[in-house]
């Protein structure tokens, strides 16, 4: 075993350490297709930042309890590791370039721009290309690792990728507060963006720019003709959708001037304990759930009534597959209907524009709305299997 994985701390005994070491190793060569040495590699590595930790530790050393962290940090480290293997190359980039996306959304907003969604995405996009390189480097670093090293296998980009995630959202100790490293570099990083520089279209996509006056070589033309000539590797509908649904949210919550409620949201899909939101956003376990339950209302509205035909395209529910109810479950879900809301979703099946249905149906375009919202809770309650009106924690 390498000396880094034989390194003793302060409470665990070399043992204990070999113990540890043998587990990780074990697992690795249980879930992956790995060769034996690149899971010893990486389980010397795991071990090696778990002994670091506790090592390091107040809270850990004062608990007593150290070789009981150790090994419960190990498992954790291990799982989320083994979690972007088992998603692979290609889906472990998806979803975490999703997770760090959603956590920077709010916060990336270059200075006197008025970013729309696409723009948005575009900074953000410039932004974690540069994030993933500090990540790299910090990897490197932390691990003792030459300053050419990259991962060559799987495994050892989803040990990587599962580090990137973890350094990002590391807690850096504010005055009075803590913040996570990326939303830090966030918000240096959109400080720092230069004002927008118009670019004629025409010119970049012809190459027409003047020579002598150096307009062809300016960068924002180059990037845009760069853009324009690379035809990147299509993402999966599903992540792209739920990329959407994301953002969209966000905006939504944004424009009701709800950001207590996007703060929530953001730390929630880090798989956060409650504890762990109460104590980043300076919450009492009181204060915290009157949040959740603002962002329940805020959510439910923008499922059901805001964006309803984009969160159930994206959950597979939509109009042309029966609001993803099965023909039984459908059966049944008309049969609860009246007349007037069987009509309303026949007429919506058809495709009519609301106009034309609450013409047909003697209804005022709020009453359309109202009655709507309520076909589509009732479809949401069958789907989901849950006694009406709680069905909206299961999908936060």
């Amino acid at each position: 075993m390498n000396s880094a994985a034989t390194t003793t701390i302060q409470g665990v005994s070399s043992i204990g350490v070999e113990a540890i070491f043998q587990l990780l190793l074990k697992e690795l060569q249980q879930s992956t297709k790995a060769s034996e040495q690149n899971c010893r590699d990486v389980a010397t590595r795991i071990a090696a930042e778990v002994y670091r930790i506790c090592s390091e530790s107040k809270r850990i050393q004062a608990a007593g309890t150290v070789e009981n962290s150790a090994i419960t940090l190990a498992r954790h480290r291990l799982q989320q590791c083994l979690r972007y293997y088992e998603l692979g190359s290609n889906r472990g980039r998806i979803e975490l370039h999703s997770t760090l996306s959603a956590i920077i959304y709010r916060y990336i907003n270059p200075p006197q721009r008025q970013l729309s969604y696409q723009g948005r995405l575009v900074v953000i996009e410039d932004f974690l290309q540069s994030f993933y390189l500090e990540a790299l480097n910090a990897f490197r670093r932390e691990n003792q690792l030459g300053a050419t090293y990259s991962p060559k296998t799987l495994l050892e980009l989803a040990e990587y990728m599962a580090f990137t995630e973890r350094y990002a959202k590391r807690r850096i100790p504010l005055p009075g507060r803590q913040q996570q490293l990326i939303i830090l570099r966030a918000q240096t990083f959109s400080q720092q963006q230069p004002p927008e520089t118009c670019v004629d279209i025409e010119q970049a996509a012809e190459g027409s720019g003047n020579e002598a006056d150096g307009s062809w070589e300016d960068p924002a033309v180059q990037q845009l003709r760069s853009a324009m000539a690379t035809q990147p590797e299509p993402e999966p509908q599903e992540d792209t959708l739920r990329s959407v649904v994301i953002t969209e949210l966000m905006n939504y919550l944004e424009e009701r001037q709800q950001s207590d409620c996007a703060d929530y949201f953001a730390l929630r899909l880090q798989d956060l304990s409650a504890q762990e939101i109460e104590s980043i956003l300076g919450l009492t376990p009181r204060q915290r759930d009157y949040l959740q339950q603002r962002f329940k209302y805020h959510l439910i509205r923008f499922a059901l009534l805001h964006r309803w035909e984009l969160v159930h395209e994206w959950l597979e529910a939509d109009l042309h597959t029966n609001l993803g109810l099965t023909p039984q479950q459908w059966e049944v879900y008309t049969d609860q209907l009246d007349n007037k809301q069987r009509s309303l979703l026949e007429l919506k099946q058809q495709g009519h524009p609301d106009e034309k249905i609450a013409k047909t149906l003697g209804l005022s375009m709020a009453q359309l709305q109202k009655r709507w919202f309520k076909i589509l809770e009732q479809a949401w309650e069958i789907r989901n299997s849950l006694v009406s009106g709680s069905g909206a924690s299961t999908h936060e």
